[in-house]
């Protein structure tokens, strides 16, 4: 069975693991520095120069001299599938199974490289379609791995992207606060802005409004044609 449908290419982990933790340490689109990733995948870095090197040589991430290296496009489909197989067996692990989160991370982590998407998608139906890990971190979508739908947490879009509200998943004081501020299915909303902390910033029929993470990953969205 493939590993992942990525250019009908088998990726290597220790790839995966590069272009990962490129997409957890960036910080507003900024490059990362290869000192840092070094650090974090404890690796000298000479190692890390030289397998960035073959990353840029594969088109898989771009390098800016005395900033650091960003993904390209494609990388980034790679590194959120990744994630997001990490997330949901972290989900299956702690809710399922009942071990700790952090534990569950862990185990996670062994898992992430050598799930199919045929798999994940599976998974990510058992466990209800989660949108934040047991850690409370997003759960990416996977748009390739079931194109044709087009609903999605409101953390999904991008600043700058639209959307149409679709259904709210919290308790009915929360559903009435944002109500209060005209955020409620079948209203159009626009993310301005994505926080460091996740949290984001919506223009609502011309009016600002900032909902947390947490919040945002239970607002469901159709996304503007």
């Amino acid at each position: 069975m493939a590993h992942h449908k990525f250019d009908d290419d088998m990726m290597s982990e220790s790839i995966e693991m590069y272009l990962l933790r490129i997409a957890l340490l960036r910080t507003e689109g900024h490059p990362v520095p290869i000192p840092m990733l070094a650090q974090e995948l404890a690796v000298s870095p000479v190692s890390a120069n030289e397998m960035c090197r073959r990353l840029v040589d594969k088109g898989l991430i771009e390098y800016e001299p005395y900033r650091g290296v960003s993904l390209t496009a494609k990388a980034e489909v790679l590194a959120r599938r990744v994630l997001r197989n990490r997330r949901l067996w972290e989900v299956f692990f702690a809710e399922k199974l009942g071990i700790d989160p952090l534990e569950a991370d862990e185990i996670a982590c062994r898992f992430e490289h050598v799930t199919p998407d045929d798999l994940a998608e599976r998974l990510a139906i058992f466990l209800g379609h989660p949108t934040l890990s047991p850690q409370n971190e997003l759960i990416p979508y996977d748009e390739q791995a079931c194109p044709e739908r087009s609903v999605r947490p409101l953390t999904a879009l991008a600043a700058g992207e639209k959307g149409q509200v679709s259904s709210l998943k919290m308790d009915e004081p929360v559903k009435n606060f944002l109500r209060h501020y005209g955020l409620c299915p079948g209203v159009a909303v626009t993310t301005l802005a994505v926080a460091a902390d996740g949290s984001l910033l919506l223009d609502i029929a011309g009016e600002s409004l900032s909902v947390s993470k947490p919040i945002a990953a239970a607002i469901d969205v159709t996304l503007a044609a």
